[in-house]
C-alpha cells in the first residue's frame, strides 16, 4: 500500500534499483502489470487539453472562454497561429482549441473543471444565454454540463 501523500506517478530522478536500461524495464515488466510507483514514463500531470472547433468560430470561443468562464488568451506560438484557434489559461490549466475543417461536436468527449462556486457559475452561463444540464451521478461531487458556442460538452464539477 502506498504511503500517505504519494501519487499515482514517480518522480522521474525516482529509479528503482534493477533497471539499468529501458529494454531491461520492458523485459522484466512485460509478463505482469506495474506495481505502484514502477511507472517508467513518470507522467506528472497534464500540460493542456486540446478540443477542436470549426472554421470562423474563434471570436465566439474567446468571447465564451474569456468573457463568461475567465480564462486569459495567451498568444499561439507564430507558426501554429497559422492554423487558427485559440489558447485559454485558467488556474493550473490550458485549454488548446484547435481548429478542425470537418468539425462536429463530441457528444460524449469533455473537458472536466473543478469550480469553487458551481450555483455562480450556473447562473453566469445561463445569464450569457447557455444551457445548463444539472447531473447528480458522480458521487462526491455537485457538477453540471454545458456547452461552449462550437457544441463542445463541458463539464463542471465541485466537491459535495
Amino acid at each position: 500500500m502506498p504511503s500517505a501523500g504519494r501519487g499515482r506517478f514517480r518522480s522521474p530522478a525516482v529509479r528503482h534499483p534493477d533497471r539499468r536500461t529501458a529494454s531491461h524495464m520492458f523485459r522484466v515488466h512485460a509478463s505482469r502489470p506495474l506495481a505502484f510507483g514502477e511507472n517508467p514514463m513518470a507522467i506528472t500531470g497534464y500540460h493542456h487539453v486540446q478540443i477542436a472547433a470549426p472554421a470562423g468560430s474563434e471570436d465566439s470561443l474567446r468571447a465564451f472562454y474569456t468573457g463568461v468562464l475567465g480564462f486569459a488568451e495567451i498568444p499561439k506560438p507564430e507558426e501554429l497561429a497559422k492554423r487558427g484557434g485559440a489558447w485559454f489559461r485558467g488556474p493550473g490549466l490550458e485549454l488548446h482549441v484547435g481548429i478542425d475543417p470537418e468539425f462536429r461536436a463530441p457528444k460524449k468527449a469533455h473537458p472536466a473543471f473543478l469550480v469553487d462556486d458551481l450555483d455562480a457559475l450556473a447562473a453566469e452561463l445561463r445569464a450569457a444565454g447557455h444551457e445548463v444540464t444539472p447531473d447528480g451521478l458522480f458521487p462526491g461531487y455537485r457538477r453540471f454540463y454545458a456547452t461552449d458556442p462550437a457544441g463542445n460538452r463541458l463539464e463542471f464539477l465541485q466537491p459535495a
